[in-house]
């Protein structure tokens, strides 16, 4: 079974809607850790939040990275940091180091 074609305009309605769910879902899930986000998936918030502001720029659309990162986390990041990150472990911090190396 093949995957079914879509007209462009709904092909992008689909994806942005895609899109917009994904975010509501990492802003409700905020016990979630971006570090644990990056071992398992390699990406997280930070990534999702540069990837919008990267193809806003293709665009010629400029959005400041602390902007982007409020699209994401649905607040400033600072805010975020302080209510609901914690400090990472030293496993974690090994994960990572051995998952993501030079990042």
């Amino acid at each position: 079974m093949s995957a079914p074609e879509f007209d462009k305009q709904t092909q992008t309605e689909l994806e942005a809607a895609a899109f917009r769910r994904l975010v509501a879902h990492l802003q409700e899930r905020s016990d979630v850790q971006n570090i644990d986000m990056m071992n398992l998936a390699g990406f997280c918030r930070n990534c999702l939040s540069r990837w919008y502001r990267e193809e806003a720029a293709t665009q010629g659309i400029t959005i400041a990275d602390p902007d982007a990162r409020e699209i994401v986390y649905g607040m400033p990041y600072k805010e975020w940091q302080a209510k609901y990150q914690k400090e990472a472990t030293a496993e974690q911090k090994a994960a990572f180091a051995k998952s993501n190396p030079g990042h």
